[in-house]
């Protein structure tokens, strides 16, 4: 499969504008605020299509594929990974306009089109008692559409499943314009689409499993002298069978950092802080499995346990982990947030590991995550104008083969977009991408679907060759 990197003709322009009318953007100036996602930038598309049907989209498609043009599909750009930056000459699709949203209390699901902003699904469904558990730290921002492109999770996703757990059918685009429609029976073709990074279908809707609000949460907030400490406490959490909702986990860099950025009291001598929520329907059993956590804090060798006696006192404890993100951002202008996992039983060696690491780099580190289900979030902080970039990729390399000799994989929930395509020959038997890119070819056999992303090259011409993809120019709250 072979994707020329030209230009775009303008016959193909002239066909798009004919059957989009102002639905399709050309303005140069216009473009440039379409080359980023929230980690990096590429060069700018050639021309935008401000979808609002399925039929906006197909249309774009069945043109772009009849002229073997690539398009690049885009949402909230909250991506940490590339996924959605434009790479040599394409059409971007933008489904910012794209957000119908029905939410029907008696099947409990929500029907989506994929410009919906992922906090709007549980925001319309909490006056029927209903919520979306899949909680991406960017909820605020990011889309549906991304989310499922990506297999998006967040700290709920030990208990309650990613993104993919909840997707019950989906409408999609086939690269040829065509619109179909698939429920999860028999061959899954919407579990293979749900990840592929917009790579095989251009998704246009979805039906959404929705679940009752739990009635009961209770928070627990450990304090841990010892990074060792903290990894063995997951590990008994898990032994005593308990499955939190959320447990959180933040190093002392990380810690130190929201102390420095919000004045907190927050122990900055301390190696890790873990944070625990339960739920359920039972007052008493989630009272009991707070208090089992809680035990297993202790027993691993807390130095504080803290329980919150009511809504308000748990926000406050959970407000030094949501505000990582943006204490980092307030020590560097700029992040290369990972988003590597390991087995629960070996994140305290690849968090040591990946510490060692640190100190052969001069930039500041810091690591927190879902440690319930070990989904680590490692960050270079650095100056894109001022530091050596390429020293900043290096240092990313080397934390994502942490991962891979601890028996792990390069991506939780950001997927591999372009940040992450080199390291996928490293992480994955060659074999295995040869099938990949075999699926890639029955779906897009032009491949014009975002080109460039989540399959490396195999040494054929087998994907645009990118134009140098550089780490972005800003920084955004939007980390997991």
């Amino acid at each position: 499969m072979k994707v020329e990197s030209h230009s775009v003709p303008n016959a193909l322009l002239e066909a798009l504008k004919a059957v989009l009318g102002n639905k399709l953007h050309t303005n140069p100036t216009e473009m440039l605020l379409y080359r980023y996602d929230a980690i990096a930038q590429g060069p700018a598309p050639v021309a935008v299509v401000i979808a609002e049907t399925t039929q906006d989209v197909a249309n774009t498609l069945k043109l772009c594929n009849a002229y073997k043009i690539p398009v690049v599909p885009r949402g909230g750009s909250s991506g940490l990974s590339g996924g959605a930056v434009p790479v040599g000459a394409c059409i971007m699709v933008a489904t910012n306009k794209m957000t119908k949203l029905e939410v029907d209390e008696f099947s409990r699901t929500a029907t989506v089109q994929p410009g919906v902003i992922t906090d709007a699904i549980s925001v319309k469904a909490k006056s029927v008692g209903l919520y979306y558990p899949p909680d991406p730290a960017s909820s605020r921002q990011s889309t549906i559409g991304g989310n499922i492109a990506e297999n998006a999770g967040g700290p709920q996703c030990l208990k309650k499943g990613v993104t993919g757990d909840y997707v019950l059918e989906l409408e999609f685009v086939t690269s040829d314009g065509e619109i179909r429609r698939m429920n999860r029976e028999g061959l899954d073709i919407p579990g293979v689409i749900i990840g592929s990074e917009g790579t095989l279908a251009f998704v246009t809707q979805a039906i959404l499993k929705l679940e009752p609000i739990p009635k009961f949460t209770r928070t627990a907030f450990a304090v841990f002298s010892d990074l060792g400490q903290a990894g063995r406490a997951v590990a008994l959490i898990t032994a005593r069978g308990l499955t939190p909702a959320k447990l959180e986990l933040m190093d002392q860099n990380s810690i130190r950092a929201v102390e420095q950025f919000l004045h907190m009291g927050l122990p900055i001598d301390a190696e890790a802080i873990l944070v625990c929520d339960c739920d359920g329907d039972d007052e008493a059993v989630v009272n009991l499995e707070i208090e089992s956590a809680a035990e297993a804090f202790r027993e691993a060798g807390a130095t504080q346990v803290k329980l919150a006696a009511d809504a308000l006192e748990a926000a406050q404890l959970w407000k030094a982990r949501r505000s990582v993100s943006p204490a980092l951002g307030n020590i560097r202008p700029n992040r290369f947030n990972e988003d590597i996992v390991v087995p629960r039983s070996t994140l305290e060696p690849a968090m040591r590991e990946m510490q060692e690491i640190a100190k052969r780099y001069p930039f500041p580190f810091a690591i927190f995550g879902h440690a319930g289900d070990g989904n680590l979030h490692p960050n270079i902080l650095f100056n894109r104008t001022t530091d050596n970039i390429e020293q900043v990729d290096e240092f990313a390399h080397e934390i994502a083969r942490v991962a891979l000799r601890h028996g792990g994989v390069l991506s939780g929930e950001h997927g591999i977009g372009l940040m992450k395509r080199g390291f996928m020959t490293e992480a994955t038997p060659r074999a295995t991408l040869e099938a990949y890119w075999r699926v890639k070819h029955a779906f897009d056999p032009n491949g014009i679907m975002n080109p460039g992303k989540l399959l490396p090259d195999l040494g054929g011409a087998t994907v645009v060759k990118p134009e140098r993809v550089a780490l972005g120019e800003r920084d955004f709250d939007l980390t997991t």
